[in-house]
């Protein structure tokens, strides 16, 4: 639907102000940043920091570590397979390295290792892409330019917007592998934004120092989702893809060393098993939840799962007591909620603007800094816009970036969202855009290492579900970059230990039964089953009246 009659006569005052603000910014006249101490007071309005919205793990190798309640109760949850019921001696298929996730850092992961002779398998639990990976819009970061830049810089900025608490080697791999990727994405065929003499396009992010963001518009998850996709797609001999079957369970041989993993059929609701020499987690996040109750970026099938079973298996988690809310997630329309409104936006000149029609902080800001400004402004000082249910918002002022660089640019920069609004008959060129902050990325997950590896031999880790290299916040286009520097060296890795390391034939779900026996003897609730696979919307009240329907995923 078109803003209503309140919301227009609230856009005119945003539309009075602007010319000033353009006049601004072509002066260069930004916002100050915040401080250091500036920042620290600001994130006093951030989610993460209500307390309350912890509690200690009382189950697994991480008990006493506070993290959301909404991921604890999946953590401390029995398993969604009874181990007595299912026969783990009849293998359905068997092959060198099973990816659980068809994502980009599941694929990219893929890629390296058949490339490294292996046979392999990719489970996924809806199609193959359907990910996180095709939500981001913004870019990839990359130091490629060879002057003015340098990993060097990008290895100091990804450290002060995760303040300074990440694994250190995790960076460095992360900002040194980071050119190297870029060039193997344009050799499969990605299509960056370029100018006219092919030179790669380069924009800044919220926490950058340089402008080192490629891009591809405005749909560079989706550009390089097709890439790594279709080039996996073409290596069909030697990969195979199982769709619409997620793991819900590890399994393990007699040494405790990953062989595999059991899968569920989505649609037909049977469980097969998969034996395998070595194992790549590459789940994803999980906004699904809805931490805190916030709208989402993220995929139906962000649920953490890789988290559960990778965690019950015997590998600790870290940074999960933050989370990531994009500052920039439409708020209205209601029927797009949620959705990203890429950092790319702010990149390229619009201001965060509130009821006022007034700027009231920098727009590169670190991204926990940013939203935690817009929800002091909505909630703290009662200046958000209100949308026609009674929710907050701050405009997000589009129409600048044409006042800027000519008519046009929203259109042929940001096709993707132009498309999206135009649907609701509001021309992002000509109106600004309404935003409050939406849960986007998990910072933290299973803990890992440089090469992949985590403390259960044969299980790789790659992309979101593992946890360290953003440290408590992550910048905008690291994450592109994360699945896939260390979706290709968990692959490889992979590769190479199923070839030379792999050993052992008895394949066991005990550690399954052993966790189950840990939730029961800590006093939990027996109904609640993970991983969750899929979230259940439905109404409450509806809920109560089916009764002899069942969800599949439910943490009822």
């Amino acid at each position: 639907m078109p803003y209503p009659e309140e919301l227009k006569r609230l856009i005119k005052v945003v539309e009075s102000t602007r010319a000033e603000r353009v006049e601004r910014k072509k002066r260069n006249e930004e916002v100050p940043f915040l401080s250091l101490d500036e920042r620290k007071t600001m994130l006093d309005n951030h989610p993460d920091f209500k307390d309350e919205g912890r509690r200690e793990l009382q189950v697994g190798p991480s008990q006493g570590y506070r993290i959301a309640h909404e991921m604890a109760d999946l953590l401390e949850a029995r398993s969604r397979v009874n181990p007595e019921d299912i026969d783990i001696s009849k293998v359905d298929y068997e092959t060198d390295v099973l990816i659980i996730g068809g994502g980009g850092a599941g694929t990219s992961a893929a890629l390296l290792a058949q490339e490294q002779g292996a046979k392999v398998i990719i489970a996924t639990k809806l199609r193959h892409g359907d990910a996180n990976t095709m939500m981001a819009e913004g870019g990839i970061q990359a130091a490629t330019k060879g002057h003015k830049d340098s990993p060097y810089f990008h290895y100091l900025d990804v450290m002060g917007g995760g303040h300074f608490v990440n694994i250190p080697e995790l960076v460095e791999t992360l900002v040194n592998e980071a050119p190297d990727v870029i060039k193997w994405l344009e050799g499969l065929g990605c299509n960056f934004s370029k100018m006219p003499d092919g030179t790669l396009y380069t924009i800044h992010g919220g926490g950058t120092s340089r402008k080192r963001m490629h891009y591809a518009a405005d749909i560079t998850g989706a550009e390089m989702m097709r890439t790594v996709r279709d080039e996996s797609r073409n290596r069909s001999a030697d990969i195979n893809v199982i769709e619409f079957s997620p793991a819900v369970e590890l399994i393990l041989n007699e040494h405790g060393h990953c062989a595999g993993a059991v899968l569920f059929n989505m649609e037909t609701e049977e469980y097969t098993i998969v034996k395998a020499k070595s194992v790549v987690m590459a789940t994803g996040g999980s906004g699904r939840l809805h931490i805190q109750g916030f709208m989402t970026t993220n995929h139906y099938g962000a649920t953490a799962d890789g988290i559960v079973m990778g965690y019950r298996a015997g590998v600790k988690v870290c940074f999960l007591h933050t989370v990531q809310y994009h500052p920039t997630g439409i708020v209205f329309p209601e029927q797009a909620e949620g959705i990203l409104i890429t950092e790319k936006f702010r990149g390229s000149g619009a201001n965060l603007v509130n009821i006022e029609g007034n700027q009231f902080v920098n727009e590169r800001e670190p991204r926990d800094v940013e939203a935690a400004a817009i929800i002091q402004e909505c909630v703290g000082k009662g200046k958000g816009v209100p949308t026609p249910t009674g929710k907050r918002g701050i405009w997000l002022d589009s129409p600048m970036i044409d006042m800027l660089s000519g008519e046009g640019t929203v259109e042929r920069e940001f096709p993707g969202k132009h498309i999206l609004y135009e649907r609701f008959g509001i021309d992002i060129a000509k109106e600004p855009m309404l935003i409050f902050p939406t849960l986007h990325y998990q910072n933290g997950g299973l803990e890992f290492v440089k090469t992949g590896e985590t403390a259960v031999p044969g299980l790789f880790v790659a992309g979101e579900v593992g946890g360290g290299t953003h440290g408590e916040n992550r910048l905008m286009g690291n994450s592109l970059l994360d699945i896939m520097v260390y979706g290709r060296i968990a692959g490889k890795s992979a590769a190479v230990y199923a070839k030379d390391k792999a050993n052992g034939s008895k394949m066991s779900l005990d550690h399954v039964v052993k966790y189950n026996k840990e939730i029961k003897d800590a006093g939990f609730e027996d109904d609640r089953v993970a991983p969750m696979l899929l979230p259940d919307y439905t109404d409450p009240r509806i809920r109560e009246k089916q009764l002899t329907s069942h969800y599949i995923g439910t943490m009822r």
